[in-house]
């Protein structure tokens, strides 16, 4: 993840399968072209037997398209309506917006390069061919030792904070949990708004990106943070 200088102090960084796509990318694949032997891995996954990193994969090896299969699924698929006037408010405030996932640099690509956004930093698994029986590989540019992830989201939180950028995350899920600990305030989707709930990291609910869009101006200018500083309950509606 490339460094970028933000005027107003503040760096945001955004996950991708489920809070700016609509459905979760790698398990539509799977749903549509999967081999047998994805479950099992998932059900692995879910138990805590193994880490994401080695459930996905394994996952992307049971894969079974080629690349005119992918790009014609991907075309599919579709982002929350809101995201491109969420980036264009985050570059009108010069505040940087970078997606972490753990999903597929391929995918999310192909994906954001629809609506013109393919230019925004990503740290992501990457996707690439595989040597045959095998169609495709995953691997992991942005895994950190002692992490099972295949993208180690507190290491790019930790990165992004350096220099004393204060660090926003906006996330759904699971992948999200570890990096909502190490960040200054998060927006909160689906799971995650119960993970912040329970671990008291300061956070707002929202729905999707027309609540972000709201949201951001407020957290930049302080008055977000003043609000939950003054004890405004953290799961209220966002109106």
């Amino acid at each position: 993840m490339r460094s970028c200088t933000s005027v107003t102090g503040w760096t945001i960084l955004c996950d991708f399968d489920g809070t700016i796509s609509v459905e979760d990318v790698i398990d539509s694949l799977l749903d549509r072209f999967g081999r047998p032997g994805w479950e099992t891995l998932e059900q692995d996954w879910r138990a805590g037997r193994i880490g994401s990193r080695e459930c996905m994969t394994g996952q992307v090896a049971l894969l079974d398209m080629n690349r005119e299969e992918l790009d014609r699924h991907l075309s599919s698929l579709w982002i929350d309506h809101a995201f491109p006037a969420f980036v264009k408010q985050a570059r009108e405030l010069a505040t940087p917006i970078h997606i972490v996932s753990d999903g597929l640099d391929y995918a999310i690509k192909q994906i954001l390069s629809r609506y013109g956004l393919n230019d925004l930093p990503l740290a992501a698994n990457h996707l690439a061919p595989a040597t045959p029986p095998q169609k495709w590989q995953l691997t992991s540019p942005f895994q950190a030792d002692g992490c099972r992830s295949g993208t180690c989201k507190c290491a790019v939180a930790a990165q992004a904070s350096r220099g004393g950028a204060k660090t926003l995350l906006i996330g759904d899920g699971a992948s999200d949990f570890c990096a909502a600990d190490r960040v200054d305030f998060v927006f909160a989707k689906h799971r995650l708004i119960e993970h912040c709930r329970a671990a008291g990291i300061p956070y707002v609910p929202i729905t999707g990106f027309e609540d972000a869009l709201e949201l951001l101006p407020r957290l930049l200018d302080g008055s977000l943070l003043a609000e939950h500083e003054t004890a405004i309950p953290a799961d209220r509606a966002v109106a």
